[in-house]
């Protein structure tokens, strides 16, 4: 992905957000032909000359400093997420050629980890959100990974273009939009990952509201909250999720998920734990819906 290009839509996405008496400015020159604060308004609030934002802003902005970048995104009101967001846009890291290419392996200990928590389904996700590791009772809650072919294996791809997520997640607009604003903030980090742009361009061709998403330049880390799902199995589920970047890459992430003890869907999710054992014993899959 152009990293200059990236950067222009990605100021230009936050500058539409804002309006002048949202940051104690008077709006001067009539009806304005695009929403949002313009750039000498916002080089006004950041302290620079609106010829050095208007550099930064087309991607012409070299060796930017630091504390530049904080006015602006100051100026812009921009939250923790989207400050580093910013940073690596206009201030990329070098990396080593290659090594989002190269597949990622989960430590056999954290494998173990995971097998050994029967009543939490868990998984890893890895490069631009592949899932590269899980449990059983992962793949009876969210798909059945291992039948999936490895391009699939991927929550952007499962949540877009198989249709049985929409089943799955009640709230799938917002879970659509947290996936998307994940996969902004890796393509930030990672502009020169060609398996990325083949994802992006494969969601973008096929569906229209990846492609509104992706458009809008949010950018969330996955962190931790609630999801509701519908299980075509046990039914309506409540569950919380949590987020643990792990320690030996920081490309991974082990995904949790937990219900309220003592719930309704803590007894659901135990009813579901039970029939993955049995169906482990009868060398046989748990028929969960295909999706992640």
């Amino acid at each position: 992905m152009d990293q200059r290009t990236e950067l222009t839509e990605f100021l230009r996405s936050r500058r539409a957000r804002l309006r002048p008496e949202d940051v104690g400015l008077t709006a001067h020159g009539g009806r304005r032909r695009v929403p949002g604060l313009r750039r000498e308004e916002l080089a006004q609030l950041a302290g620079v000359s609106a010829a050095y934002y208007t550099r930064l802003e087309q991607g012409r902005g070299q060796n930017v400093s630091a504390s530049v970048l904080g006015a602006i995104a100051d100026a812009l009101r921009l939250s923790g997420t989207e400050r580093d967001h910013l940073t690596h846009l206009a201030r990329p890291r070098a990396r080593k050629a290659g090594a989002a290419a190269r597949p990622q392996r989960v430590r056999p200990s954290v494998q173990h980890l995971m097998d050994a928590m029967d009543s939490v389904p868990a998984y890893v996700l890895g490069h631009r959100m592949d899932v590269i590791a899980w449990n059983r009772l992962a793949c009876a809650l969210l798909g059945d990974f291992p039948s999936m072919p490895p391009q699939q294996r991927n929550i952007a791809w499962q949540i877009f273009l198989n249709p049985a997520s929409r089943s799955l997640y009640t709230e799938w607009e917002r879970k659509a939009d947290d996936v998307v604003a994940c996969l902004r903030l890796y393509a930030g980090c990672h502009p020169d990952d060609a398996r990325l742009a083949a994802l992006v361009g494969e969601l973008s061709v096929k569906s229209e509201e990846f492609r509104t998403l992706w458009a809008a330049h949010r950018v969330r880390g996955k962190g931790f909250g609630v999801k509701e799902l519908h299980h075509p199995l046990v039914g309506p589920l409540t569950l919380s999720y949590e987020t643990l970047v792990l320690p030996a890459d920081q490309d991974q992430q082990l995904i949790t998920y937990h219900a309220e003890p003592g719930s309704a869907s803590a007894e659901s999710l135990r009813l579901l734990a039970s029939w993955t054992l049995t169906a482990s014993d009868d060398d046989a899959a748990v028929p969960a819906q295909p999706s992640a």
